[in-house]
């Protein structure tokens, strides 16, 4: 899974110990190579979509959610449509979710303004910035965590086969079709799924489709072609499972990007 994994051949790892919390403004394919800090941060795309990407998978993100980075993962970014990131980051030992993985968040408006103003504020220790850290942490706290996540398979009987449905989102072939492919039975690859990656097979597929479609909606995609190119029976059926699966249509998302 070419976008879905890091490279092959190791990049070197940027260590910065201190998270920055900052604005950052990326272009359409930008990426952030890979890099770890001693805190935890917080990553926000206000527009577009955001993928963090680790050895386990990619997280991604549209403008309704934030990825949480616990302190030490190694991670990188890439950026999908135009994105103004906001990046917030937080002590080790300042942990209010009490994650040790990434994990993605679904983002209120009340935590969305409250983000994009601890970014973009003075980085004094001011009781002003102290106050609003304090009501930036009690709403982390009450936000909902979103399963919007691509793990990557180690096994390399399972790799293949989710290296052909991710490299071709719109491949209708069944996991026992895609077994006899790549040589692996139909229950060994189900339990697979289940043991290495905690999904089934369609819900593995349905997330490498929802990322691609979030990726050709930042890339301004017409929603008819996105739910042909990711294999959407119809455009209905794409437009419900995008809605339940981020809240709004892929006609907004697009809007808002």
């Amino acid at each position: 899974m070419p976008e879905a994994a890091l490279p092959t051949e190791p990049e070197p790892v940027r260590y910065t110990p201190v998270a920055p919390t900052h604005v950052r403004v990326l272009a359409p394919g930008d990426r952030i190579d890979a890099h770890r800090h001693d805190d935890h941060q917080i990553a926000y795309a206000g527009s577009g979509v955001v993928a963090v990407t680790t050895d386990a998978g990619t997280w991604y993100a549209p403008g309704t959610r934030a990825i949480w980075v616990p302190a030490g993962t190694v991670h990188s970014h890439r950026a999908y449509g135009h994105l103004e990131m906001y990046f917030v980051g937080l002590p080790a030992d300042d942990n209010p979710l009490h994650l040790d993985e990434p994990t993605v968040l679904a983002v209120s408006p009340l935590l969305r303004e409250l983000i994009i103003e601890y970014a973009r504020g003075p980085k004094s220790g001011s009781p002003e910035r102290h106050r609003l850290r304090a009501v930036l942490r009690d709403q982390l706290r009450a936000s909902p965590q979103q399963p919007v996540r691509l793990p990557t398979p180690a096994d390399p009987r399972l790799a293949a086969v989710c290296a052909l449905v991710h490299d071709n989102p719109a491949d209708p072939r069944t996991l026992a079709r895609l077994g006899a492919v790549t040589g692996v039975g139909e229950r060994t690859l189900s339990r697979l799924f289940r043991s290495e990656l905690g999904m089934t097979f369609p819900q593995w597929r349905t997330q490498s489709r929802l990322y691609h479609a979030l990726r050709m909606l930042g890339d301004g995609v017409p929603v008819t072609a996105v739910a042909h190119r990711c294999g959407w029976s119809s455009t209905s059926a794409f437009i419900d499972v995008f809605r339940r699966s981020f809240g709004y249509t892929p006609g907004t998302h697009q809007r808002r990007a």
